[in-house]
């Protein structure tokens, strides 16, 4: 059983490869390579993935989870451009499957119990252009 949470936040950045030429960084990201950014309005959808507890009928704690999006995601994502404010994005570039593999990374570490785990996040950056990121099947 899932049980998803979503969260906002805003933020800008620029897609842009230091490691490329201004040339190549406009060929390959066209106007995201622009140093002056844009930003959007994130939407980030956290599903955590167990079995209802048999006395709270509750997969994890709703409160919980929303102070954990808060605190790790929001919080330091929020009003921020992303390239300069936010780690790994000095060196890593920030497209949006890159940030929700941050996003994943982040919130991998806030879920650690035997009943439940982190099964997807799913990252908009625009109403129509998502990415998830998904917990692979235990073996």
């Amino acid at each position: 059983m899932l049980i998803t949470r979503k969260a906002e936040f805003s933020a800008s950045h620029f897609c842009r490869a230091v490691s490329l030429s201004d040339d190549e960084n406009q060929a390959l990201f066209g106007e995201e390579a622009h140093p002056g950014g844009h930003g959007h309005n994130f939407v980030v959808e956290v599903s955590v993935e167990g079995e209802p507890d048999p006395i709270t009928g509750m997969i994890v704690d709703l409160k919980d989870l929303k102070d954990i999006l808060e605190r790790v995601i929001v919080g330091p994502m929020d009003h921020r451009f992303l390239n300069y404010e936010v780690e790994p994005f000095g060196k890593v570039v920030p497209t949006t499957a890159n940030i929700a593999l941050e996003i994943w990374r982040r919130l991998e570490k806030q879920f650690h119990s035997a009943r439940f785990r982190l099964a997807r996040v799913r990252l908009f950056e625009t109403p129509d252009l998502y990415v998830d990121v998904v917990q692979p099947a235990q073996i």
